[in-house]
């Protein structure tokens, strides 16, 4: 067609080319979706993972922020290294090694989130096809990175304390996995801490069998009750094969998008060019308002504070599930975090059952998502620490008169 030529009736005109066959393959997160449809702001939303807005520390980080323009504005609105700020990479470091794992700055690499860490890393370590072992039931964002990298995901069997070693040990010998990913932590969604044990049997299969560990870590810090346990990454054997990633999201605000991952030089460079391509680095008036924090605050303290809260906000909800749920249901006592996961009876189907739910205006995420195969549709995720112990009650009560069916929905 020559510039004179008149276009083409889009009716006649050629189709364009199809989406690449993952984009296809992959759907959408079912947890936005929900948050999508349930932003009335009537709805008690018990769906989102979302840290409660009136604890962050709004005055600190404005404060944060002002003095990094203040002081150095020529740098905090420049391009950044690849590989992070280094004065936020000393701090994160620092805190790091304070936690039982001796770290050098230059062992971190920062990320937009941790959740872009988990996008690097299927970069840089899988090929279409390849095998990428996960905890059943999983992070559900960490099975989109792995299927959008063409991997063949498969689930550990595990129970309510976390995957069983000797099925891992099975399955990565029958498998021969790239890689096992991993919330040992307050797990999401299950709320489950892996016991020690595990861990230390975790870190002896990848050394004697040749695996990375993707060992993610965004909730270990909201500790209510009970002694830490040690990353695995800390454990013999697991020290020059675990990617340990952290999150800034849980603690501190999630819209600064502030995550990292610490690993082996070899896999760390390699993300380091995949961040390249992806975003080039992390916002640096971002990292340099962290950096500042750190500095001029205790965070540790912060933290504390908030775990307080979030603490007296699970004990509510596990006071009131008893009485919302049926009779036979079961659920988990998180030991922190932000997530508690129940299983009803059968023939309860929570995918089916959520829009009734939804017009009492309460929401939850439906388990099925959560599941590399084979879900158990019984299953539900709650999150309980963006609602007061007042809301989360009455939450209960619609969330209650919603499975049963109930009365007339509220709108």
């Amino acid at each position: 067609m020559t510039a004179t030529e008149p276009a083409l009736p889009a009716a006649l005109a050629a189709p364009t080319p199809p989406l690449a066959a993952r984009a296809r393959s992959v759907g959408g997160s079912p947890v936005r979706d929900i948050l999508a449809v349930t932003a009335r702001p009537e709805v008690i939303n018990f769906a989102g993972g979302l840290p409660a807005p009136e604890l962050f520390d709004a005055d600190g980080i404005a404060a944060a922020y002002r003095a990094v323009l203040a002081e150095a504005p020529a740098r905090a609105l420049q391009y950044s290294t690849t590989e992070g700020e280094p004065a936020l990479r000393a701090a994160l470091a620092e805190r790091t090694g304070a936690r039982g794992l001796p770290t050098d700055p230059d062992d971190l690499l920062v990320t937009t989130g941790s959740q872009q860490a988990l996008s690097l890393l299927a970069t840089a370590l899988l090929e279409p096809g390849d095998t990428v072992l996960v905890e059943n039931p999983c992070y559900l964002a960490a099975l989109q990175a792995f299927g959008l990298a063409g991997a063949r995901v498969v689930a550990v069997p595990g129970d309510e304390r976390g995957l069983d070693p000797e099925a891992l040990e099975d399955l990565v010998v029958r498998e021969r996995p790239k890689l096992l990913y991993t919330v040992p932590t307050f797990q999401n969604p299950t709320g489950r801490t892996l016991p020690a044990a595990r861990r230390a049997a975790v870190a002896g299969t990848a050394a004697r069998h040749g695996l990375w560990i993707v060992e993610d870590d965004p909730y270990g810090e909201l500790r209510y009750e009970g002694e830490r346990v040690p990353w695995i990454a800390a454990h013999p054997g697991a020290e020059d094969r675990t990617v340990l990633l952290g999150s800034f999201s849980k603690v501190m605000a999630p819209g600064l998008r502030l995550g990292w991952l610490r690993a082996p030089a070899g896999l760390r460079r390699a993300c380091a060019v995949a961040k390249q391509a992806a975003d080039l680095h992390t916002p640096t008036v971002n990292q340099l308002a962290a950096a500042r924090y750190l500095a001029d605050h205790d965070l540790d303290a912060h933290v504390r504070r908030v775990a307080g809260v979030y603490g007296e906000r699970r004990d509510a909800m596990l006071a009131g599930l008893a009485a919302a749920l049926p009779d036979g249901s079961a659920w988990s006592r998180p030991e922190g975090g932000m997530f508690l996961w129940a299983r009803l009876p059968e023939p309860y189907d929570t995918t089916a059952l959520l829009p009734r739910v939804v017009r009492r205006d309460v929401a939850y995420v439906p388990g099925a998502p959560f599941y590399a195969a084979d879900p158990d549709r019984s299953t539900l995720r709650l999150c309980f620490v963006t609602q007061t112990p007042e809301e989360i009650a009455e939450g209960l009560r619609r969330l209650g008169a919603g499975l049963r069916g109930e009365g007339t929905p509220r709108r």
